[in-house]
């Protein structure tokens, strides 16, 4: 399950430090847009090229997080997920960008934005630097969130069928699936590691939740460099 309302033991914690950041991600015009259909195909464009360039390096984040994991089934699963990440993701990617009429060369070709440029280097530098915790925590939310603000606008909808499709990924049961496998590990670590490290770990959760925000809010804004 990957409901906040079902979970306890440290997913539980990891949530409630971000709950203020999600109710402000569901209210997000960019997500509005979504489901009223309303949301500028360019801001559309915008978010697919960007998320792109982002999980290029997740992928990455995630590898470092398995190969820091207690278990050679912690490990497998970052690896599947690693995998699935860019076999998955970037096909629904592609897909779109042909719906959109865009060139994968030239939207791989996009400056990578502020945000996301500050978002994947905090991942990678989290992952690298921190605990297996720390990592795992800052990973978490790309996940979670993505789950529940899925499962919120499938309800919804959308008039559109290309954000319906990407709605319907993120929504969908075999998502959710992956999700419950990294909840399920976080409440195994939490049950374990040190009040410090776990504190640590907290705050790495909070930050990368702020980020999910910010980076459809960069969409939104069709984010640029000043200079």
């Amino acid at each position: 399950m990957t409901s906040p309302a079902g979970r306890a033991g440290w997913s539980a914690e990891l949530w409630s430090t971000s709950t203020s950041t999600y109710a402000a991600i569901l209210v997000h015009p960019f997500l509005a847009g979504l489901t009223s259909g309303d949301l500028p195909v360019e801001a559309f464009a915008y978010y697919v090229a960007q998320d792109a360039h982002y999980l290029r390096d997740f992928a990455r984040a995630l590898s470092v997080v398995g190969a820091k994991a207690p278990s050679h089934e912690a490990t497998g699963m970052f690896a599947r997920h690693s995998a699935g990440t860019v076999v998955v993701e970037r096909a629904l990617h592609d897909r779109l960008l042909s719906e959109l009429g865009l060139d994968p060369d030239v939207v791989s070709r996009t400056p990578v934005s502020p945000t996301t440029t500050a978002y994947t280097s905090y991942l990678l530098a989290t992952c690298h630097g921190g605990s297996f915790a720390e990592g795992l925590a800052a990973v978490l939310p790309c996940y979670w969130i993505y789950a529940e603000v899925g499962q919120a606008l499938l309800a919804r909808g959308s008039p559109d069928p290309r954000y319906q499709r990407w709605i319907e990924t993120y929504g969908g049961a075999e998502f959710a699936a992956s999700v419950v496998e990294v909840l399920d590990l976080a409440d195994q670590v939490g049950s374990v590691i040190s009040p410090v490290e776990r504190s640590q770990a907290n705050a790495h959760y909070r930050v990368t939740s702020r980020y999910e925000w910010m980076f459809w809010d960069a969409a939104w804004r069709r984010e640029g460099w000043p200079l």
